[in-house]
């Protein structure tokens, strides 16, 4: 065990004494999707909710069906749900979602991120030699 923490140090302080070079900046990741993580508001009775659940079922649906809801999962600690959207924007994700019961109903509230690619490839793919052996493009 001490020999192991030893050779983390050891490594830690090689590495640290290598001349450091910065990493190229990633160009900013496209937005393929929107998670929009709804979940419902404090104070709002599950009989209200459940009285809008069927519409609410039918309307997602039906958006999985015309393939605007990529994926559509429940959050395991029971918080809600977590949808992928096929937009680019958030004003898209919110504009597709605006007309779901619970929503409309303001018993929900939705917190909307946009994400794509993840970025750290482009930044390891610039590292890589050239196959000739010269720097890294």
């Amino acid at each position: 065990m001490v020999l192991l923490g030893l050779s983390a140090l050891l490594l830690g302080a090689g590495l640290q004494m290598q001349p450091q070079v910065a990493a190229p900046a990633a160009a900013p990741a496209p937005v393929t999707e929107v998670m929009a993580m709804v979940r419902l508001k404090p104070g709002v009775s599950l009989p209200d909710v459940m009285k809008l659940v069927p519409d609410e079922a039918r309307g997602a649906t039906q958006l999985y069906l015309e393939g605007k809801i990529d994926q559509w999962y429940t959050r395991s600690d029971g918080k809600g749900v977590v949808l992928f959207l096929h937009c680019k924007t958030v004003e898209e994700a919110k504009v597709l979602l605006a007309d779901l019961p619970l929503i409309k109903a303001g018993y929900v509230e939705a917190e909307y991120i946009p994400v794509g690619p993840f970025n750290g490839l482009r930044i390891l793919t610039r590292l890589q030699p050239a196959p000739d052996g010269t720097a890294p493009r």
